[in-house]
């Protein structure tokens, strides 16, 4: 492997804004599993790649464990495995995310009404 294509674990934390704590938690938990040289850890373009996986699973609100059971599909059962499980991960993710919705949007018109009650007891 090109050492250029390496980083290293500040560059890691740098290049994807987590602290240090995140980047050793996600290896603790094998989501990652850099190259290990004595003490120093290098992310090559797998890591690299499994990073943007993690960080684009949590902003769609996916469970870390949910997101590293579906990376190790890959490595066990293929590409397409991988694709056909991030497809139901995927529709489950939208109905729990419209659920969301819905519950928000009754929250906020309570809200608004508890608000304009108030309101109008304050002009009285």
């Amino acid at each position: 492997m090109n050492e250029d294509t390496r980083l290293t674990f500040k560059e890691m934390c740098a290049k994807f804004d987590v602290t240090p704590r995140t980047l050793r938690y996600y290896e603790y938990i094998e989501l990652l599993a850099p190259d290990r040289e004595g003490r120093t850890r290098f992310y090559g373009p797998r890591e690299r790649a499994r990073m943007e996986l993690i960080l684009r699973g949590r902003t769609f609100g996916f469970a870390l464990e949910d997101i590293r059971q579906w990376l190790l599909i890959r490595e066990k059962e293929g590409s397409q495995a991988q694709m056909r499980a991030w497809v139901e991960m995927a529709n489950g993710q939208l109905s729990e995310l419209a659920e969301k919705q819905i519950q928000l949007e009754q929250a906020q018109a309570e809200l608004t009404r508890l608000r304009d009650e108030t309101l109008k007891e304050l002009d009285d």
